[in-house]
């Protein structure tokens, strides 16, 4: 097992991404911390992984309160004793149809940008206690590049999210602290999705795609894995596109 006894955090944990990297980590030996707002989905999660055997428990994370991210490693580290791993995964869909909208500029960076820089503001002291950890942040393909189809405020976010997990891994490599982040492409439509979750919009975005198809949440999942474990331990302040060759061309 590639996670054997390791303590992991994941937000978002209720569905989507966050729920398949659960799911695979409970698979591959950590204890998981399902952590969402959402309390019946994320409880399904943590009763699929019992019942396979796993270990599991939910604890509720609003990511954009400092408070609730310090109950919640407070929390782990009374019921686990440590915090190993932790996936930034929980984020807002950025496809709102009014491009210029300013409230969705806030919550964009509120969520998708200060939620993570909270997440590690929270576990990096625990990491240092322990002696290290790794954290890998959920980015996007919009962190690199301008969209048709999506708020500007989603791509500063998702950008901020990308040179904020170079500057965290610079600082912390000493201290055996590994932050990386990964770049979904075209994945299924968000629950929050708007106007990416349009048919036809969705098929102009998958023609793009040189791989022809839209990604499978098991294929970030495992990008996460990766990360997480110990066979990436030399490597840090990556970035790791899982989009079908898009930022290729």
């Amino acid at each position: 097992m590639r996670l054997k006894d390791k303590v992991a955090i994941v937000t978002g944990a209720a569905s989507g991404m966050g729920a398949a990297t659960a799911l695979l980590f409970a698979r591959e030996g950590a204890k998981v911390v399902v952590a969402d707002m959402l309390v019946d989905e994320a409880a399904a999660v943590v009763a699929q992984i019992v019942e396979a055997g796993g270990e599991a428990r939910f604890q509720a994370l609003d990511v954009t309160s400092d408070a609730q991210w310090e109950s919640l490693v407070a929390a782990t580290i009374s019921a686990c004793g440590r915090v190993d791993i932790l996936v930034n995964n929980a984020g807002v869909s950025g496809s709102h149809p009014d491009l210029l909208n300013i409230d969705t500029w806030d919550e964009q960076m509120n969520v998708n940008a200060k939620g993570v820089f909270l997440g590690m503001r929270a576990v990096i002291p625990a990491m240092q206690q322990a002696g290290g950890g790794s954290i890998v942040n959920i980015s996007s393909i919009s962190g690199f590049v301008g969209q048709r189809f999506v708020h500007m405020g989603y791509n500063a976010a998702k950008g901020a999210v990308r040179l904020a997990t170079k500057a965290a891994a610079v600082q912390f490599a000493r201290e055996n602290i590994r932050v990386n982040s990964v770049h979904p492409g075209i994945m299924p439509a968000m629950r929050t999705s708007q106007m990416t979750a349009d048919p036809a919009v969705r098929a102009k975005m998958i023609a793009a795609v040189p791989a022809g198809r839209e990604g499978r949440i098991e294929e970030v999942a495992y990008a996460n894995l990766f990360l997480a474990s110990d066979e990436a331990s030399y490597i840090t302040g990556i970035e790791v596109p899982v989009d079908g060759g898009f930022l290729a061309q």
